[in-house]
């Protein structure tokens, strides 16, 4: 039976190398066929690491959100010929704030094994290192880009939050963040706890939780960073 590898990457290339487990590198050293958001990034990774890797004996399909459903029928070839395949995401693990999942439903479909590989997702590290609930929270991915529906979805995420003393998560395009942070301030509750976790596991990691008043008075620099935020009434 043919296995189809979830395979988490590096949440940036100066993650270190420690982060990721034996099991990884020896899937990635057997591992011929691979699926990714991209295949120049997922290579990248792949030479990171595992250097010794012959690259011109991959290959690669791109399954990102552009994909079809239909499509998959034709990614998951190898599959059906009874190939092992990994499947790799732009940054953490597959199938969270990722297409991937297209790929795993049909494997359940079709009697395809899937094995999940341990390894870092921004989203659970950054909640877990938040001080905000871990018991009740909600990934909301991204925020909408315009203003009068932005300011909606925070003040609704706000309200959840506090009928339901939940964490909310949430993430933006990394050159929008610094709008997006001064949208936070803007329409939340002074009192709201938000946390801001960036270039989790690089080395200028950077996770605090705060008021908004607090955070009002000295902003972080967050332009171009990778960032999640995570809110707390």
């Amino acid at each position: 039976m043919a296995v189809l590898y979830l395979l988490p990457a590096y949440l940036g290339e100066t993650s270190p190398k420690e982060i990721f487990s034996e099991q990884e590198i020896n899937i990635l050293k057997r591992l011929k066929f691979f699926i990714a958001e991209n295949e120049k990034t997922a290579r990248k990774f792949i030479k990171y690491l595992c250097p010794e890797v012959i690259q011109n004996e991959l290959s690669f399909s791109v399954l990102d959100k552009r994909t079809a459903e239909q499509e998959i029928e034709e990614l998951s070839q190898p599959l059906k010929e009874g190939k092992d395949m990994g499947l790799l995401s732009e940054a953490g693990l597959p199938c969270i704030a990722d297409p991937g999942n297209l790929l795993v439903a049909w494997c359940h479909r079709n009697e395809v094994k899937v094995v999940p590989v341990n390894g870092p997702s921004s989203i659970i590290l950054a909640l877990i290192s938040s001080g905000l609930n871990g018991q009740h929270f909600t990934f909301n991915g991204y925020l909408p880009i315009d203003s009068v529906e932005r300011k909606k979805t925070i003040q609704k995420l706000e309200m959840t939050s506090k009928i339901q003393r939940s964490a909310q998560i949430f993430m933006e395009t990394p050159y929008r963040n610094s709008s997006l942070l001064d949208d936070l301030l803007k329409y939340l509750n002074p009192s709201t706890q938000l946390c801001i976790a960036t270039h989790i596991t690089l080395p200028d990691e950077f996770v605090k939780t705060a008021t908004c008043k607090e955070w009002k008075k000295k902003k972080p620099d967050l332009h171009k960073k990778p960032t999640i935020f995570i809110l707390q009434a």
